[in-house]
């Protein structure tokens, strides 16, 4: 490991436990907080995360201003279950009609900046099993109390888990597959991230305003390495959460998943001038299944679209004046 990775993992890690809600509100102030869950057809999970948010963050301790929940298009009762819960939902296509409409979870994210009103933002993906409240506090905690700190990453352990199997350890497997060779070859200095890719973290808007959003899969790899190249390795910390367990996706779709990690990691290898590319890669992705006559091969589009930084968008001061919370 490099002295300089070493030197971060002490300073800059800590654990959930280390934020307990009365030291953060007490650093509070004046402070807005927003906790914003991604959500497509998640009825089965969002409403317990949402309940829990509220009960705990907002009632018991007058941590968290606002709970939105970014509707993705669902087409379950996701919706309804999230705002019975205590949610504000937001429906992510009637965020800025007037940019049109992109898919994925990135979308979502960046919908999420112009629907809110916090100058902290915590991102809490909705299909969390044994969620606990502890997730929002321990990203909150290095954020309310050190003013260096912009970007805060979430680590868990994660076990595979499928029907009334568990495989401790058996989770992340794009992380370990793809993400982290690709930063331990092209950004060593995040070395140090365990989990590059989890989709609990937290920043503050005026850091994440003026960052693009990759739309899909890739939109936390895009995120960590514009962070990294913005502000610095040490305006990155992380929080040992737990344990994160969650619905894991087929192996087909991982690697849908992984075709855009790479396409995430070429762009801002070439952004930020690491590389110099001869010619774009290719986006399309090919597979084989076997049929009844042999082999037939399928192929996906993975290309990555991106949104530019919310801040550079015209309708974005606006948006925010109608957020929850504002109007």
């Amino acid at each position: 490991m490099l002295p300089e990775v070493a030197s971060w993992l002490r300073r800059r890690t800590s654990t959930a436990e280390d934020w307990p809600p009365r030291l953060l509100l007490g650093a509070k102030g004046d402070t807005r907080i927003s906790v914003v869950l991604p959500a497509r057809d998640e009825e089965a999970t969002v409403g317990a995360i949402v309940a829990a948010i509220r009960t705990e963050l907002v009632e018991r301790t007058p941590l968290v201003d606002e709970i939105v929940v970014v509707d993705s298009r669902s087409r379950d009762r996701t919706a309804a279950v999230a705002a019975a819960a205590g949610a504000e939902v937001v429906v992510q296509d009637a965020v800025l009609p007037e940019e049109g409409r992109m898919s994925g979870k990135g979308e979502a994210l960046w919908k999420s900046l112009a629907a809110t009103s916090g100058d902290l933002i915590v991102f809490v993906d909705a299909d969390l099993r044994e969620f606990t409240p502890a997730y929002v506090t321990g990203l909150l905690g290095p954020l309310l109390t050190d003013p260096s700190v912009g970007y805060v990453k979430g680590c868990y352990d994660r076990p595979f888990v499928e029907g009334d199997r568990r495989v401790e350890g058996g989770g992340g497997r794009v992380t370990e597959l793809v993400a982290r060779p690709l930063i331990n070859l092209h950004w060593p200095l995040l070395a140090g991230v365990m989990q590059p890719l989890g989709g609990e973290y937290a920043g503050r808007r005026a850091l994440l305003e003026r960052l693009p959003f990759v739309t899909g899969y890739g939109v936390e790899l895009g995120l960590l390495l514009d962070v990294y190249h913005d502000s610095g390795l040490d305006a990155i910390a992380q929080v040992d959460l737990g344990r994160r367990v969650h619905a894991h996706q087929s192996t087909e779709a991982l690697g849908e998943m992984s075709g855009q990690i790479m396409l995430t990691a070429w762009s801002r290898l070439e952004r930020h001038g690491r590389m110099m590319p001869l010619e774009a890669p290719a986006t399309a992705l090919t597979r084989f299944h076997r049929g009844p006559d042999g082999y037939e091969g399928r192929t996906a589009d993975v290309a990555v679209g991106e949104r530019p930084p919310m801040a550079e968008v015209p309708g974005y001061a606006a948006a925010r004046s109608f957020s929850p919370g504002r109007g």
